[in-house]
């Protein structure tokens, strides 16, 4: 096996015997053939478009594929065996509706195995390295397919809210096939880089549509820490739409929701706040499973990518959802558009649950985009009296790996004039610091989700607007964590955005060659993180 794409990936050069992230060799092959099978149902969706011809199936179908060979997603080596299959079925069923002639070779020609075995040999023969492949090339193609691997993941999110842009689609297509063209350079490959990034931006739009369309605008709520008395169920991932299916479900049954994760955030949705049983935030970042979920006293629920090995009594009380699959787990499939958590209630009400009452400390979320921009006038006046110096936005991915400590560090020793917009699970580094407020505007403000980077990006854009300058003169300074492929996606909106010094760490991807990075750091000065203080200094001088 070879696979690079997260942030921890082995010696910071790429897994080769088995995942990081708990992926085995068998899983790794049938990830790499199921994006080469959807790279040629990409070749041939886009050429069919030429030709008038356009399948939403094999629309919505790229994203969900895409999005369950991004990292901690999808686990189960026999889940994919269908979607190696669905890829080809549609591909042949778009070639003939179009008229197109059969293919010579490549992933539009590929026929796959008829057993697993088969697959994974097969996977093995077509991973990530091509030979005979400029670096450079070969670099700015993974770079391109792993933000791809992002966009699915916030449009299949956006299409289970009903949001959904044919743009998207048609551009996905394109740009899967054009890792098999021959004819693409550099310059070539860098374009289609930052037109990814300006596809991520609709994507993410529509996500923002969806989610506050149906829930409505998050509002600033505080959430507890501690927990209730009484039968519980954890909720981990991202999907909003899951989360209130359970919600519903257990209303009346003496059954308290907590989240876990990036699920903090939804308690701000006022669609979902409603409900007098859905209590409050349980345990940290994805990474912390391991310790955090044997010691919960009731089910888990996990709803989109994060999951890891279950450890302890875990795999006794866990249940998947939606495209996360772990070999052995249960999983709750959709049926007409519903899904049916009787099983996880059934768990929830067999377990223990809390015995007691405990009353810990409280964070605040719900300063989403509609909440900043109410009390805008209140902070362009703080800044223009001098009382807000810099805002700065630490967020993006956690992990396990060292170094992170990092950002917690960067966010105590910021200055008490400053404040910290923050989004993504990066966050669980310092969410619970107590950092006062300024004129009663908090210095830490949680804005979501890293689902919710168009909140952020639409914050600086209407700051940019206010000040009358552009987004990099702002007094903003960008303090960004990765782990996996969402945040590859924002990287490349913030690139196609123009954003310039954008710090990122804790280290650089390593599917970037060196003549990319140079590239990057000559157009819009990305740069490696460094200490919280050298950082500090140079930024505030």
């Amino acid at each position: 096996m070879f696979c690079y794409q997260c942030e921890q990936t082995a010696r910071g050069q790429g897994c080769t015997v088995k995942g990081v992230c708990g992926k085995e060799p068998s899983t790794a092959a049938l990830q790499d053939l199921l994006t080469y099978a959807v790279q040629g149902l990409g070749i041939v969706a886009h050429e069919a478009r030429q030709k008038g011809v356009n399948n939403n199936q094999a629309n919505r179908f790229t994203s969900e594929a895409l999005f369950s060979t991004l990292t901690n997603v999808d686990f189960d080596d026999s889940r994919f065996v269908p979607l190696i299959k669905k890829a080809v079925e549609l591909r042949e069923a778009i070639r003939e509706k179009a008229g197109l002639a059969p293919a010579a070779d490549g992933p539009a020609a590929f026929t796959p195995a008829d057993d697993l075995e088969g697959l994974v040999a097969q996977g093995e023969a077509h991973g990530l390295k091509q030979q005979d492949v400029d670096p450079d090339v070969e670099s700015l193609r993974h770079l391109i397919l792993f933000g791809l691997r992002g966009v699915a993941a916030y449009a299949d999110h956006a299409a289970i809210l009903g949001q959904e842009d044919d743009q998207v689609y048609a551009f996905v297509h394109e740009a899967l096939a054009s890792m098999w063209d021959k004819s693409l350079g550099v310059n070539d490959y860098v374009g289609l880089a930052l037109k990814a990034g300006e596809i991520n931006l609709r994507t993410m739009e529509l996500l923002d549509a969806g989610n506050t369309g149906v829930y409505g605008h998050p509002a600033p709520t505080e959430v507890p820490l501690g927990h209730k008395a009484g039968k519980a169920i954890l909720v981990s991932g991202h999907d909003l739409k899951d989360l209130a299916q359970l919600l519903e479900q257990t209303r009346d049954k003496g059954i308290y929701i907590y989240t876990h994760g990036e699920m903090l955030p939804t308690h701000g949705y006022p669609e979902l706040k409603k409900y007098e049983h859905f209590y409050g935030h349980y345990g940290t970042a994805w990474q912390n499973q391991g310790k955090e979920f044997p010691l919960f006293p009731g089910a888990i629920l996990m709803t989109t990518n994060c999951i890891q090995r279950p450890k302890g009594d875990t795999p006794d009380k866990i249940f998947t959802t939606g495209l996360v699959g772990w070999p052995g787990v249960p999983h709750i499939a959709e049926e007409n558009g519903k899904k049916d958590f009787t099983k996880v209630i059934e768990k929830a009400l067999a377990l223990p649950g809390f015995q007691e009452d405990e009353n810990k400390d409280s964070v605040m979320v719900g300063f989403a985009r509609n909440a900043v921009m109410g009390v805008a006038d209140k902070v362009i006046e703080a800044v223009k009296a001098g009382a807000i110096k810099h805002f700065f936005l630490v967020g993006g991915c956690d992990g396990a790996k060292p170094g992170r400590d990092y950002y917690t560090e960067f966010v105590e020793k910021t200055p008490s004039d400053t404040v910290i917009l923050t989004l993504a699970c990066g966050k669980f580094r310092f969410f619970d610091k107590k950092l006062g407020d300024i004129g009663g505007i908090p210095r830490l403000l949680d804005v979501g989700q890293c689902n919710d980077a168009y909140s952020a990006i639409q914050i600086a854009v209407a700051l940019s607007k206010a000040f009358d300058c552009g987004v990099n003169d702002l007094p903003l300074s960008m303090i960004l964590s990765w782990y996996e492929q969402k945040a590859c996606a924002i990287l490349l909106t913030l690139l196609y955005l123009g954003i310039k010094d954008i710090r990122l760490g804790p280290s650089l991807p390593a599917f970037v060659s060196p003549n990319v990075l140079k590239v990057l750091v000559e157009n819009f000065n990305i740069m490696p993180i460094t200490t919280p203080d050298k950082d500090l200094e140079a930024i505030l001088g």
